[in-house]
């Protein structure tokens, strides 16, 4: 594959997750429950990268997602929870990535990771507040991100075996 091939796809790859993000911080959250809660729809595009990507180029897209969306609707506030929420969740599910895909889905890494965002986020508010007792939100922000990761997990799934530039990516990438 030449350099320019891969370096369009990551273009449109951080594309899509800035416009997705940036849509989503427009919709409200309907549970008063859960006060800040999201469905991490941007996320979509962090496991389609793990699965079409190097470490390297899946990791600098992240990066370069969260910059942009930060720099055209947030606040520094916001790139410091979202930061911390979206490397502590690609960590986690490259890790867990790792195990195969015989022990662990797409869908399995995803919850994963929509769990993982929630503990980076809450680690950032307990160190703003300077108190542990923020992590006492972890129960209810947890149930609601296992959810919203596994409806991510499922469209990543369905967007990887149906477009056929995701599996030509796919097949690259394994190639390696």
């Amino acid at each position: 594959m030449n350099k320019n091939k891969k370096l369009i796809y990551i273009s449109l790859l951080v594309a899509q997750g800035v416009i997705i993000g940036l849509l989503e911080n427009m919709i409200p959250f309907p549970f008063a429950i859960a006060p800040g809660a999201k469905l991490g729809l941007a996320n979509l595009i962090t496991i389609i990268s793990l699965f079409t990507m190097t470490k390297r180029e899946s990791f600098f897209l992240v990066c370069l997602r969260l910059v942009l969306t930060t720099l055209l609707g947030g606040t520094i506030s916001t790139l410091m929870y979202s930061a911390t929420g979206a490397l502590l969740s690609y960590l986690g599910m490259l890790l867990i990535k790792q195990l195969g895909p015989k022990r662990v889905s797409i869908i399995g890494i995803s919850a994963a990771g929509g769990f993982l965002h929630n503990v980076g986020q809450l680690f950032t508010a307990s160190f703003i507040a300077r108190s542990w007792s923020v992590m006492l939100y972890l129960p209810v922000l947890s149930i609601i991100g296992i959810l919203a990761g596994i409806a991510v997990g499922i469209a990543a799934n369905y967007l990887m075996e149906h477009v056929k530039t995701l599996q030509y990516f796919k097949k690259v990438h394994e190639a390696k």
